[in-house]
This record gives structure tokens, sequence and C-alpha cells, in this order.
């Protein structure tokens, strides 16, 4: 019995979905499902009931998920207790990313950290969401700048900071380029590029759920990954695309970023970035960043 079986069993029975207990956990639903069943075998009794349609704990396994979780709890404490002794020797703060924080905040607020705290030595990874998370779990990052999940683990903790402004990107002699701003059902005709859902979500459901709530249908003419190559093949004059307004830093000719006029409706607040960090970690680096971070909160939505 290994504790990322118990971690495994434990997603299931938070979520009662492989899905999402896989992604919650940044394996693929296969792997979770061997974890399982080793699990299972190794204790001799089935813990899980799974059907095309549902996923239910057996008896068995809501009384062993309790004391999994106790297991659990007492593992992340110690390498919690050890990381901070740790952290007490060093001034070694490491940050995470998203693309959107790493380009368009954290240029604006490393100089003031670092003016504030020019002992604290700044790591910063820049990578997606569901990879930051569990570096953020095992130790390997310190806080992280995420686009905040729909299902959150109850270990870290989220400081919501503000919503990015999103813009369209259109090749510059595209008629919509000369526009003050642009409306969805003025893109109803466009083909559009998205992102890829699974690693980019809210970017994706941004422009989904823009324009479904509009009554309109999204014509995807590509999917791309990056920003970059997003804003790379609107300059091709492939597509337009929804972006936060950050992505007008790259540097990409050909392109035209203007103002995103949105609608009244849920998909307002897609864009949204969140600080997040181990609930039990004491850190006093990361708590210097967090002041640093709120006291220019203001601004940077502002210009975010």
């Amino acid at each position: 019995m290994e504790l990322r079986q118990l971690r495994c069993l434990i997603a299931v029975a938070d979520t009662l979905h492989f899905g999402r207990a896989a992604q919650n956990l940044n394996i693929l639903p296969a792997s979770l499902g061997r974890q399982i069943k080793m699990l299972e075998e190794n204790l001799g009794t089935r813990l899980l009931v799974r059907t095309t349609r549902s996923v239910s704990l057996t008896d068995s396994g809501r009384s062993f998920v309790e004391s999994a979780r106790d297991i659990v709890e007492q593992a992340d404490r110690l390498e919690a207790t050890f990381r901070e002794n740790r952290q007490d020797q060093t001034s070694i703060l490491r940050i995470g990313a998203i693309d959107s924080a790493a380009a368009g905040l954290m240029p604006q607020l490393l100089p003031h950290f670092r003016e504030t705290h020019p002992d604290i030595d700044v790591e910063l990874l820049e990578q997606k969401t569901i990879r930051l998370l569990p570096r953020l779990l095992s130790g390997r990052l310190d806080i992280a700048i995420v686009r905040p999940p729909e299902v959150r683990d109850a270990r870290l903790i989220y400081q919501h900071l503000f919503y990015e402004t999103a813009v369209v990107a259109v090749p510059e002699s595209h008629p919509l380029a000369s526009r003050s701003s642009v409306s969805v059902h003025d893109m109803a005709d466009e083909p559009l590029i998205v992102p890829e859902r699974n690693s980019r979500p809210h970017s994706h459901d941004l422009t989904m759920k823009l324009f479904l709530e509009a009554g309109l249908t999204a014509r995807v003419a590509q999917i791309a990954e990056e920003k970059q190559t997003i804003v790379s093949l609107v300059s091709t004059g492939i597509g337009v695309a929804i972006v936060p307004r950050w992505a007008s830093r790259l540097a990409v000719g050909g392109v035209t970023f203007v103002p995103l006029d949105l609608p009244e409706g849920a998909a307002r607040n897609r864009l949204a970035l969140s600080a997040v960090w181990v609930s039990d970690a004491r850190h006093p680096a990361r708590d210097a960043f967090l002041n640093v971070l709120s006291s220019h909160i203001d601004t940077l939505a502002r210009t975010g």
C-alpha cells in the first residue's frame, strides 16, 4: 500500500468522477484506475463501484477512505514541517505562474518585490495551472499564480487577485482592426482560433461561453495550445482569437488587438487570476511576496 494509491482513492471519493479526480492529481484516468485496482488487490476487497455512468464507494471503501485521509494528512504535515525547517535556512522563493501572470503580472511586480526584499532570491517557473498545483502540494513551489480550478484541493489556499481583460486579436488588414471595440456579434461569421480545452479550460471556455450567451455558434477554425502560437496564427489570416490583454505584448507582427465589448453574463469572469499556496506551510518569504502583491494589486488589476 502506497501513499499515491491512498491519494488516488481520496481524490475519487471527493469527486466521484475518475476524469476529474485524475485531472486534480495531474495523471491519466487509466493510471488512476491502475492505482485503485492495485490498492484493492492488496487489500483483498472492493473499494469502489464503477459503472459507465457513476462512481460510488462500497461500505468497505467508505470506512477505509476515512482512515486513508488521516494517514495522508499526517504524511503531509510531516512533509510541511520538514519544508518549514529547511526554508528557515534559506531565502529562496519559488514562484509558479501561468503564462498570463509570467508575461503580464510578474514583470510589473518583481521589481517592487526586489526593491523591498533584496535578500530574497526568486525562482520563477512558467507552466499551466494543472502542472503547477501538484508542484505546490509536493513542496517544489512555494506559491503560484493560476486560474482557479472548479474543483479545489482542501490543502490549498486561494486568494483571488483580479479578472484579466480580454481583447480580440485580428489580422491588421482585417475590417475589424480599425474598430474602437468589437462585440461577439461582430465576430458571428469569423473563423476562430481557440486554445485546447484540456490544457487551458478557462481561455477555451471564455470564447465558447461568450458565443453561447450571445445565442451564436462559435466557428472554430483552429485549435492551438500556446498563446504565442495562437497570435502567430492570427497573423497568417486563419482566423481571429479572444485572448487576455497581456498577449498584445507578444512580438508578433501583422496583428491588431481590439478591445472586446463584453455583455453582462457569466463568461465575463472566466479569466480570473488567483494566488495559491499550501495551507499548513509557514514561509516568511512567501508572506512577504503576498504583502507586496496586495499593496500593488489595484495598479496590477488596471493593467491586466
